[in-house]
């Protein structure tokens, strides 16, 4: 059983950069691995890291102004090839909340599929998330999957999300697909039965 996601209130890191791909979010020679452990620490590596291994300082991650489970990124987000181990590193670094305007569509699922909720907004309340936070580093964003909105606490305005009612069901009560299936197994042993 995963940690279930009910409304989720944080501070932001802001990454205000357009068509991040996924080779940005975790190179590809991080990829030998088999099990999600450990990514994080990999999570935009050549971003965060120069050649010789050490934090470049200006980078969003490594600011220690900036911090919690909201990450808020530019417009496409996760675009390029579909490797899984980019969702992974996102969530083991410890963000439960990626907001953009949009994402690449095998990305978003994957985001899903590892427990972190894509949030999709406006172009406007993007713009407007990023102003806040550059304003005040501590503002906080609430995010309310049941009622699927999104609000910016510094301002008050809020807008409303799409997610598929599955995903929906399987993030609200901490399933993965195989969990969910389980939870069933006494509805689909009594189908299979009924069809004899």
């Amino acid at each position: 059983m995963k940690t279930k996601f009910n409304i989720l209130t944080s501070t932001c890191v802001p990454l205000p950069l357009e068509n991040v791909d996924t080779d940005q979010i975790i190179p590809a020679r991080f990829l030998k691995a088999t099990t999600k452990e450990g990514f994080g620490e990999n999570l935009f590596r050549d971003w965060r890291y120069d050649k010789q291994g050490h934090k470049i300082e200006s980078f969003v991650l490594n600011d220690p102004t900036y911090g919690g489970q909201i990450l808020v990124a530019g417009k496409n987000f996760g675009s390029g090839s579909s490797r899984e181990h980019a969702a992974w590193a996102i969530a083991d670094y410890g963000f439960r909340v990626v907001v953009s305007s949009f994402f690449a569509d095998i990305h978003k699922n994957n985001e899903l599929n590892n427990f972190v909720l894509p949030v999709v907004v406006t172009e406007g309340f993007l713009a407007e998330l990023f102003e806040s936070i550059a304003q005040n580093p501590k503002m906080e964003v609430e995010v309310n999957l049941p009622a699927q909105t999104i609000t910016n606490k510094a301002t008050g305005k809020s807008e409303s999300f799409e997610i598929n009612s599955y995903k929906k069901l399987c993030l609200e009560n901490g399933l993965d697909d195989i969990d969910f299936l389980l939870s069933n197994k006494d509805k689909i042993t009594a189908w299979e039965n009924a069809s004899k």
